[in-house]
């Protein structure tokens, strides 16, 4: 497959064919796509909310500025931060690297201590915020990975987003919604889908040196 073939195909679709849905082979790809996203220390501090259900995304759709697309897609993608992070989550990622790669404790427990004094040395708006450009990695990872398997797909950042963790009860979940990408098939009518795309020139927007 050419890639940049693919990356001219894809789109911010606007129009999706709500009658056709993702197959579960597709949608696990893009799972496990997000998992294997790039984050600062591999440390995770970001979730996925896959959401299917109809009479929720309705709901979410009134706080989406009336975006369609939160509705007709095949199923919203909703990328989140942890609200906090704590020494929990630090273990509970270094827990993990022993078990995976049976790294003997007495390496780790440096690197372990460091990245504890580094979360507490930043303010809770300072941990959301590193943890808000992880999900920016996530959200293109994810869209290049759509565009590779024929998937249509739409970033959105214009929702509100405390609207969003209320219907769908992140507080409790240590959750807070932070980018949206309803993924699905282009509607046939989607006059968006035929317009050339608009890029600088290559030289224009690569420096070499």
């Amino acid at each position: 497959m050419d890639i940049i073939q693919q990356l001219q195909w894809r789109y911010a679709t606007k129009k999706f064919d709500a009658d056709k849905l993702l197959s579960d082979e597709k949608l696990n790809i893009l799972k496990q796509a997000f998992n294997l996203t790039a984050t600062s220390f591999g440390l995770q501090t970001i979730k996925l909310l896959v959401i299917q259900d109809k009479t929720i995304r309705k709901q979410l759709m009134e706080h989406s500025f009336g975006q369609a697309q939160v509705l007709n897609a095949s199923h919203l993608l909703v990328i989140c931060i942890h609200d906090n992070i704590s020494d929990k989550d630090v273990d509970a990622h270094f827990d993990n690297v022993i078990d995976i790669r049976s790294t003997p404790e007495t390496i780790l427990e440096p690197y372990t201590a460091d990245l504890k004094v580094m979360m507490r040395d930043m303010t809770k708006e300072e941990r959301q915020e590193w943890s808000i450009k992880q999900t920016y990695i996530a959200l293109g990872n994810l869209m290049t990975v759509c565009a590779v398997e024929g998937i249509d797909s739409c970033p959105m950042e214009g929702f509100d987003a405390a609207r969003f963790d209320a219907i769908l009860g992140l507080k409790d979940k240590n959750l807070k919604s932070s980018l949206l990408l309803p993924v699905g098939y282009r509607h046939k009518d989607d006059m968006f889908a035929g317009f050339k795309k608009v890029r600088k020139q290559l030289h224009e927007a690569v420096v070499e040196l």
